[in-house]
């Protein structure tokens, strides 16, 4: 059985600001098909790529007032791989780093549960090591 002891954390140079509950990346990485007078389809062109993410992170403490303040000043964070303990993470690093808040959505109020904030952010550098 599996040993669930690692999570992605949103971190602001060495100190955690909030684990991260849910992450939906999406890579984007779009080529132009180049034609000749003469053939279709000679050869692409590829152009850079771009990394965007969705996370969703407890809205407890004073997390989403801190990842909140990071969006409004512009100030660029990491999300991070952290290991407990274990070997169950299928990289053994994972970072995106100059990551950036591009939206914010502060969740409802729930009568049970915690309430979660997504944040829409997007990465200038990802770095992954199987």
């Amino acid at each position: 059985m599996a040993d669930w002891n690692t999570r992605l954390e949103v971190k602001l140079g060495d100190a955690t600001i909030t684990p991260i509950s849910t992450f939906t990346p999406t890579f984007n990485v779009p080529h132009t098909v180049l034609h000749s007078i003469e053939v279709d389809n000679v050869g692409y062109v590829r152009q850079p790529f771009t990394f965007s993410f969705t996370m969703g992170v407890p809205a407890v403490a004073s997390a989403v007032a801190d990842l909140t303040e990071l969006a409004a000043n512009g100030t660029e964070f990491q999300v991070v791989v952290a290991e407990r303990k274990g070997t169950d993470w299928a990289f053994n690093s994972i970072k995106f780093a100059r990551c950036m808040v591009t939206s914010a959505n502060p969740s409802n109020v729930m009568i049970d549960g915690v309430p979660q904030a997504s944040f829409t952010c997007l990465a200038l550098s990802v770095g992954l090591e199987a």
